[in-house]
């Protein structure tokens, strides 16, 4: 089924809706200037509502629609780990960081490491954190949405693909470069209704087209039936994926790594909580964000499920035409990447596949522009503000932010196309973050809860980090590398026990932080939330164990 008139009209009417309503959020007061704090942190109003869906729009990308959906179809519903697990982190965030965060009046993460330890220890951070927003988010998320529209709308041999990541770069820019955080996040509320109703929208009907007969009912009977190995949340060790996701280690060793360092330092993500009303709206906009978490394996796993059952055609399957070979490269291998957008293609009718593909678009275009904006503000207020700016009064803190937001997509438009070769590209991600976010952790949490740490301590162990991680990544001994992040974190943090125990002056750092018990207390919206998610995530794992 191709691209009709009405879906380009549907499109169009989708993309003019987004960048109208970011011009016009971005809209100052007449002959008023936006200060930082009004670009990079939408002037600290942003309401719980908004503060949640926006989270998810910046999670929800190509990575998830595109990667996880390949994921399903390789590994199955475990993958769904990262989407649960991550509901649970948030709450943890929510109570256990935030308080400290907000209390610091931070506008990047880098400056809780330059109140609590030094300088130069920012300065190496916000340095990579730039470089792994641009050569490896921002390159990733351009390129996998431009491979799904390439499927979707193009030849589907990747001639196209250039064109698509020039298109979805621009269309990021467009409203993000002017209008900052408020233009990202008040956007992000439309295109997560979008992308959760485009979602769920491509599940129905591809469990309709499972079976012969169809029926939704049927079709998931029929996945569930024939693919019942793919519903296991917890992998054997003789699972030919066990490396990937290391069974009982999912809940208690390495995902926890991953998760806390994606959802509580993560400048792409934490910065939607930073620039929320109050704290108690910044963590009931978690718990919202949470609950919206359990949903995403509906409609980013399941799938790639049902492509997998397709494609290997079990008994009782209906025949698709030329699906073997749609899937499989020349040199015999599976692309598992394109379970997704195969899917929209082959199955979605006249009209809803315009508002599908806008919601791929909305999935990538939401994400790209929190990481722009993101990358602006690490390099604005932790490089060039302290290092390079001239001017006392911050008047060219903006207008440095939106040319960092083009000459970072620009670099991410050159480089996106050298991913070509990854087979799962979720997986690559989550990989080659983990070699430096365990240590990156590690400095964390030692900084939040351990007096003692100080900065000899905290840059010897971030430095060290880095051969910890790649020693074991090539250890003889094959290890998971959810594993290999988990050790990697531990022996950080003995290092940094052990260095700042070592070169302490003081009982206690002078820059510590002080967390009198009412730093965590919670209001009571928020704890019911939080009840809640735990009781139905302890329901899923039991179920799908």
């Amino acid at each position: 089924m191709g691209f009709s008139t009405l879906d380009y009209i549907i499109f169009a009417a989708y993309a003019l809706l987004i960048l109208s309503v970011g011009l016009w959020v971005s809209r100052g007061k007449k002959g008023e200037k936006k200060s930082a704090e009004d670009y990079f942190l939408a002037s600290k109003s942003l309401p719980f509502w908004a503060i949640g869906a926006s989270l998810i729009a910046a999670n929800i990308s190509a990575e998830q629609f595109i990667g996880m959906s390949g994921s399903g179809f390789a590994i199955g519903l475990a993958i769904a780990s990262y989407e649960w697990m991550a509901a649970l982190t948030l709450i943890v965030v929510a109570k256990f960081f935030l308080p400290i965060f907000i209390k610091q009046g931070l506008f990047t993460i880098p400056q809780f490491i330059e109140k609590r330890f030094n300088t130069n220890l920012k300065t190496i951070l916000a340095i990579f954190w730039v470089s792994l927003f641009i050569f490896v988010n921002l390159t990733s998320v351009l390129f996998l949405g431009a491979k799904a529209l390439d499927t979707i709308l193009g030849t589907g041999d990747g001639s196209m693909i250039m064109y698509f990541i020039i298109g979805l770069a621009c269309f990021a820019a467009a409203y993000s470069i002017w209008g900052g955080l408020s233009a990202v996040a008040w956007t992000d509320v439309i295109q997560v209704v979008l992308l959760v109703a485009g979602g769920f929208i491509t599940t129905i009907i591809a469990l309709n087209h499972v079976t012969p007969d169809g029926g939704i009912f049927a079709g998931l009977d029929h996945i569930f039936t024939t693919a019942g190995d793919k519903f296991h949340m917890i992998l054997k060790r003789d699972d030919p994926e066990f490396m990937n996701l290391p069974g009982i280690g999912v809940l208690i060793g390495g995902m926890w790594v991953a998760n806390i360092y994606y959802w509580g330092f993560n400048q792409y993500i934490i910065q939607r909580a930073l620039a929320a009303k109050s704290l108690r709206e910044a963590q009931r906009g978690l718990a919202f964000a949470a609950f919206l978490k359990l949903l995403l394996p509906l409609f980013v796993v399941i799938p790639g499920i049902i492509a997998f059952v397709m494609f290997t055609q079990p008994e009782g399957t209906a025949i698709i035409d030329g699906v073997r070979a749609d899937f499989l490269r020349p040199d015999g291998s599976v692309n598992y990447d394109i379970s997704y957008p195969w899917l929209i293609k082959s199955f979605i009718p006249v009209g809803i596949k315009g508002l599908v593909v806008a919601a791929l678009s909305a999935a990538i275009v939401s994400s790209l522009a929190s990481m722009l904006n993101s990358t602006a503000t690490i390099f604005t207020m932790d490089i060039y503000k302290p290092y390079i700016s001239k001017r006392t009064d911050g008047s060219d803190l903006v207008p440095v932010g939106r040319i960092a937001v083009m000459v970072s997509l620009a670099i991410a438009v050159l480089v996106a196309p050298a991913l070509d070769t990854m087979p799962q590209m979720f997986q690559y991600i989550q990989e080659y973050t983990g070699v430096v976010s365990p240590g990156i952790l590690a400095v964390f949490l030692m900084g939040l809860f351990w007096k003692k740490a100080n900065s000899k301590g905290a840059i010897i162990g971030v430095i060290s980090s880095i051969p910890v991680a790649l020693m074991l990544k090539f250890l003889p001994i094959e290890m998971p590398f959810l594993d290999q992040m988990m050790y990697t974190c531990l022996i950080t943090m003995v290092v940094i026990i052990m260095v700042s125990l070592l070169t302490a002056k003081y009982d206690e750092d002078p820059k510590s932080i002080p967390l009198p018990k009412e730093t965590f207390k919670t209001g009571k919206n928020f704890n019911i939330a939080a009840y809640a998610i735990l009781l139905i995530l302890v329901v899923l794992y039991t179920v799908f164990w």
